[in-house]
């Protein structure tokens, strides 16, 4: 009984060298504008969604730039990859909604916000390494 469970989790352990890069968590570097902001916010909470908000901005046109650069392939390929944006830009709104709990304050317009700052840097980074 217990080889089978060993077989399975080691299996399970090698799991992430086995998966490309783009299937693994992006790592992602904000700028030195959002440090700052976040910085001089002193936890106010709209200071801090608009430095979310400025640094998502930013995010947003190199996602942008970066989906169009990976679009640059066969048409085939360009179908597949608008299926797939098409389909995160839904779960990542989705997703980041999800956070916007009505009953949850400010904390969770923070969260909402970050989450659509941290998905779309993610997805960013993502798209940048796929591009040829």
């Amino acid at each position: 009984m217990i080889r089978p469970v060993l077989t399975v989790l080691t299996g399970l352990l090698a799991l992430p060298a086995l998966l490309p890069a783009a299937a693994m968590a992006e790592e992602v570097a904000y700028s030195e504008e959002y440090s700052r902001c976040l910085e001089a916010s002193g936890g106010v909470t709209m200071d801090m969604i608009d430095c979310m908000s400025d640094e998502h901005q930013r995010w947003d046109a190199r996602l942008n730039a970066a989906y169009k650069a990976a679009n640059a392939a066969s048409p085939e390929r360009q179908k597949a990859l608008q299926a797939a944006q098409r389909a995160w830009i839904k779960y990542r709104d989705a997703n980041c909604e999800y956070y916007y709990d009505p009953d949850g304050g400010s904390d969770a317009r923070i969260a909402a916000n970050s989450c659509m700052l941290t998905m779309t840097a993610e997805r960013a980074t993502e798209l940048m390494r796929l591009a040829p």
